[in-house]
């Protein structure tokens, strides 16, 4: 298992491969038990509570027992239950209640991301950000009593709002290379319509490329909802591509995002959370995603650097790739952020190493420009 550190947060380390909860729903508390032996034998160590269930969190509170710090634990604000139900509610008083009961039934006086539930409109984004629920989570933060403000959202527009507060240090989105191509909707479920898929789509969403490279500049980490779209794109038949995917293309997209940190996925069993740990062990070719991104008719992301590495390897050994992430992210910015700074001196070799020997054009299924790029990389950073 790789880790990769919440910034904001006081630089907690997180598994790059995470578990959402739904796949503990309808368990045994035997079962919460053992299913937590395996993630933490496995190196799995963050758990996203969205769900307000309290049987949920009397079995999460069971299996954690005695090991509550070896878990980062993100836990929802806003989800509530009420005549045995799920509901998101903004009233102050619910929310607390349900927060307060969270802790009690995790056998815990702490969470490590208290995620407000999601905001996909722009109404409840005012809402939220302009009264007391807001206060709430500062006040929750300056307390201890979580060490990071989170907030989960479909729509880029909204994230991105939030994040431009200063006050979201982590941000749980969906992300796939699906949804990736579609414009901003306040109705979640356009992400999943087949109409907005059938003629065809090019290239990412600006607006989704603009949140993940703003996130990676102002250090909030992403953990990805969605990587598999419900189980969509790993079907031939369900996909809005139409073409299937496996898990480790799934999940390595989304690794290669900007500001991703992990991946939520919902493992329903053991041998699901296994299967995913192979990630590391699979041949490359195999969590290769440019193979089917670089084959659609239909779907083209030409000219775009997808981060995927088919530019390596480089006759003088520069990290194409990163150099690139790094030159986005500067130019999305207008200026070079002292923090891209400082990661593109780190790198080994630098955009002014290029010889120009045009290998990694030759190797890139998406035809992107990479000779410019290491152009204009140099004239940005100076070398």
């Amino acid at each position: 298992m790789k880790y990769r550190e919440l910034k904001r947060c006081g630089n907690i380390k997180v598994s790059e491969i995470a578990l959402g909860c739904e796949g503990f729903m309808g368990k045994t508390k035997e079962e919460y038990n053992k299913m937590i032996d395996r993630a933490a034998e496995l190196g799995i160590n963050f758990i996203d509570m969205y769900t307000s269930n309290p049987e949920f969190r009397d079995n999460l509170g069971y299996a954690l027992k005695g090991r509550r710090d070896k878990f980062v634990l993100q836990g929802h604000i806003c989800s509530t239950w009420e005549k045995g139900q799920y509901l998101r509610s903004r009233d102050l008083k619910k929310a607390k209640a349900a927060f307060e009961d969270q802790l009690k039934r995790l056998g815990t006086d702490y969470l490590d991301i208290g995620m407000i539930h999601y905001i996909d409109g722009v109404d409840d984004f005012d809402e939220v950000f302009n009264g007391d629920i807001i206060k709430y989570c500062i006040d929750l933060k300056e307390k201890g009593i979580i060490k990071g403000i989170g907030l989960s959202s479909h729509n880029p527009v909204v994230a991105k709002k939030a994040v431009e507060t200063g006050l979201i240090d982590v941000l749980m989105f969906s992300v796939n290379a699906a949804y990736d191509m579609q414009p901003p909707d306040e109705d979640v479920e356009q992400l999943w319509n087949p109409e907005n898929y059938k003629n065809g789509l090019v290239n990412i969403d600006p607006d989704r490329e603009e949140l993940y490279e703003l996130c990676e500049r102002e250090n909030v980490a992403i953990d990805v909802m969605k990587a598999f779209g419900g189980g969509d794109m790993l079907s031939a038949e369900l996909s809005p591509f139409g073409v299937a995917f496996n898990e480790y293309q799934c999940i390595e997209y989304c690794l290669t995002r900007p500001g991703v940190a992990a991946v939520m996925a919902g493992c329903h069993s053991i041998e699901e959370m296994e299967k995913l740990s192979l990630y590391y062990n699979i041949p490359k070719d195999e969590r290769d995603y440019s193979l089917v991104l670089s084959k659609m008719e239909k779907f083209k992301f030409y000219g775009n650097c997808m981060y995927c590495g088919h530019c390596a390897p480089c006759t003088v050994g520069i990290n194409v790739a990163d150099v690139n992430k790094y030159l986005n992210l500067s130019l999305a910015q207008g200026e070079v952020p002292e923090t891209v700074a400082d990661h593109y001196k780190l790198l080994e070799h630098h955009a002014s190493e290029c010889i120009e020997c045009g290998q990694c054009e030759s190797n890139c299924p998406f035809g992107v420009e990479i000779i410019n790029k290491m152009k204009k990389a140099e004239e940005i950073f100076g070398y």
